[in-house]
């Protein structure tokens, strides 16, 4: 099937009952038909009121304590389900140590994979979802085995159809043909919650409709409890472990109960759409809430192609490495600037659409990061590109990874050797995960402990990292990070980054302009940076009470500057008064130091990269400073730097003359 956006000329909108504004898309479909689909981002909040107010369905919520008492008293059931995954678990082990035995290459065996993912499927939904990780690692996973597992995304085995039926009647109040004009016949895909149906509504749109697995809580529940119970034995008894193993198991046991409740997926859509629907090129679908409840979810459907199809997205005309830096973008924005992440970004979630977007499309598991810690992402990014490793070491304990106690003394040589080759490594050769797999060791070593949020965030990345490698080898992910760090770092108003750019910027009192330079050079390339925004923000920060210290040294920097030009300047001058003139008795002044003659090129170069920031017309430029200069808080600025100017000059003269008097 295939899809194009018609042109704005020749594009009609409509509206539909709730007054919003619908977009035709033309669709063309194999046997060539035209139909048209509508597209629409907007949300009806009052219709997903309605319903919830109607149905006022069962609430889902993950409760260890509840789960342990339920299953305590059910022993036989809890063997019998160890068993269940023990026995076939170690005869496909057994399988794998026999065929090397045999000197069988076991990672080009298809039978083997063809096992594992029959396997993982048999085993259960939360089995699946280690299954589909492992499908997005291209540098973890031999081919034929990543070709299976990638199966496990959406091709897995579906469940009756009469039972979905069954779920959309007790879940919307009507049966699937009244409520939908079409209904494909069989499911078009089949995930580890649940399958999804195509359909269309009686009012014409195309939607995808998701179905939910039966008797999956308890399938779930009973893993999570052996799981755990592992988990928390491991935790007492391996003293090497100091990490908060149940709490991750926790945090994990939290999501997927969320995930199995649709209207809180649901109500994830939309968050989302409102927090990342404005990025360019960034599709979010909608949700038909007068078709949803906690079992059955209506979505738009959306026509695209995964992102590891990348011949089939080339044949298109579509640039999936640039799609996958979109990705990113977006990813950067969810995890350090609003918090708020989609934690399962595997390729069937994250679909080329066929006029070049990236859309999302499960929002089953999401999870939050708290505005400390997205603040400590930066902060150490930061000071991973820049070398900074005592400020790393000092970010680790923020990041609640190490404890205020520790003796960071030999941690901070050992962060040296972990990353030392970060900046600017492709993925193929030092990705996020081989960067795990070293803090892993050094972990070990060390007092270090994972915190129960660390989980998601790496599996997040650690999935969107696997589909860029396999789009591009080469893909570098802080040469990509690095320009939005930059402009949060220029731009946020936070104290905590406030504290991080005078770090930064700043080093046993000397003002080190060449991270300037390397700050404004990354930023530029932000997407939603430009001129106006740093020189506005940066005036509001420099004025304030929060910019005092950044304010002070800035302004020796500026003296220092306007030193060396007027120094050059009466150099110049006495130089042509005796060379040209010959006027002897005219003693020639000295020119800039070696330091001042450094920060006057770097201050030139500062200014080459302002002019060549988005945002930058010569044009608007002499209303814009005229707008700045009327500031009251930059004539306090500039009042500061004139003064200093002038203490400095007359302070020089003074020692001029008294010089001449000794000489005298």
């Amino acid at each position: 099937m295939m899809v194009k956006s018609l042109p704005p000329s020749s594009r009609s909108t409509v509206e539909d009952s709730r007054g919003s504004e619908l977009s035709l898309i033309e669709v063309i479909p194999e046997n060539s038909t035209e139909v048209l689909v509508i597209n629409s981002p907007k949300f009806s909040a009052k219709h997903k009121q309605t319903v919830l107010a109607e149905t006022e369905p069962e609430t889902l919520r993950y409760d260890p304590e509840e789960i342990q008492a339920h299953y305590q008293n059910q022993p036989l059931q809890v063997l019998r389900r160890i068993l269940t995954v023990l026995r076939p678990t170690l005869s496909y082990l057994f399988g794998i140590w026999w065929d090397k035995q045999r000197g069988i290459v076991v990672k080009n065996d298809r039978r083997r994979a063809v096992q594992l993912r029959e396997l993982l499927t048999k085993l259960g939904p939360a089995y699946i979802k280690i299954g589909q990780a492992l499908s997005t690692r291209p540098d973890l996973v031999p081919p034929i085995y990543l070709e299976e597992l990638t199966k496990l995304q959406d091709q897995l085995p579906p469940f009756p159809n009469e039972i979905a039926y069954q779920f959309i009647e007790e879940e919307l109040g009507s049966r699937p043909e009244e409520i939908y004009a079409e209904l494909s016949a069989e499911p078009i895909a089949a995930a580890s919650l649940g399958q999804v149906y195509k359909g269309k509504l009686k009012t014409g749109e195309e939607v995808a409709i998701k179905v939910q697995r039966p008797d999956l809580r308890e399938r779930i529940t009973i893993d999570l409890y052996i799981l755990r119970k592992l988990a928390g034995w491991v935790q007492k008894n391996v003293k090497r472990v100091r990490s908060d193993l149940v709490g991750i198991l926790d945090e994990l046991g939290d999501r997927i109960f969320e995930e199995m409740d649709y209207i809180h997926e649901g109500e994830n859509a939309e968050r989302f759409f409102e927090l990342y629907g404005h990025i360019p090129d960034i599709y979010v679908p909608k949700i038909y809430w007068e078709y949803t409840n906690r079992r059955v979810l209506t979505m738009e459907w959306i026509n695209g192609i995964k992102l590891t199809q990348t011949r089939e997205i080339k044949e298109l005309g579509i640039d999936a490495r640039y799609l996958i830096e979109v990705g990113v973008q977006c990813s950067l924005r969810q995890l350090l600037e609003h918090g708020f992440f989609h934690a399962d970004p595997h390729p069937g979630n994250l679909l080329a659409t066929f006029d070049g977007k990236l859309a999302y499309l499960d929002f089953g598991m999401m999870s939050e990061i708290k505005p400390p810690q997205r603040y400590g992402l930066i902060e150490a990014i930061v000071h991973v590109v820049n070398r900074d490793f005592d400020l790393l070491a000092q970010d680790y304990v923020k990041l609640e990874f190490l404890s205020p106690e520790t003796d960071l003394t030999p941690i901070v040589p050992a962060f040296a050797k972990v990353f030392a080759n970060a900046q600017g490594a492709s993925v193929a050769e030092l990705n996020i995960k081989s960067i795990t797999d070293d803090l892993s060791a050094l972990m070990y070593e060390y007092p270090f402990r994972v915190p129960p949020y660390y989980a998601l965030i790496i599996r997040s990345l650690v999935t969107l990292e696997g589909i860029a490698i396999y789009i591009d080898p080469n893909f570098k992910v802080l040469s990509e990070a690095y320009p939005y760090v930059s402009k949060r770092l220029l731009t946020d108003p936070a104290d905590e980054l406030r504290t991080s750019l005078k770090d930064l910027l700043f080093k046993d009192g000397k003002f080190r302009w060449n991270r300037l330079e390397n700050l404004l050079k990354n930023a530029r390339n932000s997407q939603d940076y430009d001129f106006n925004l740093i020189m506005n923000q940066s005036v509001e920060f420099l004025s304030s009470e929060r910019g005092v210290f950044i304010r002070d040294r800035l302004v020796d920097e500026f003296v220092n500057g306007l030193d060396a030009v007027s120094k050059n300047v009466l150099h110049n001058f006495t130089f042509l008064l005796r060379e040209r003139v010959g006027l002897t008795a005219v003693n020639e002044m000295p020119g800039a130091s070696v330091e001042q003659q450094q920060t006057l090129e770097h201050i030139k170069r500062i200014l080459g990269i302002l002019r060549e920031t988005r945002g930058f017309d010569p044009a608007k430029l002499a209303p814009q400073v005229a707008q700045v200069l009327f500031n009251p808080r930059v004539h306090y600025l500039g009042q500061q730097i004139a003064n200093r100017f002038t203490q400095k000059a007359v302070a020089r003269l003074i020692r001029q003359l008294l010089a001449e008097e000794e000489i005298g």
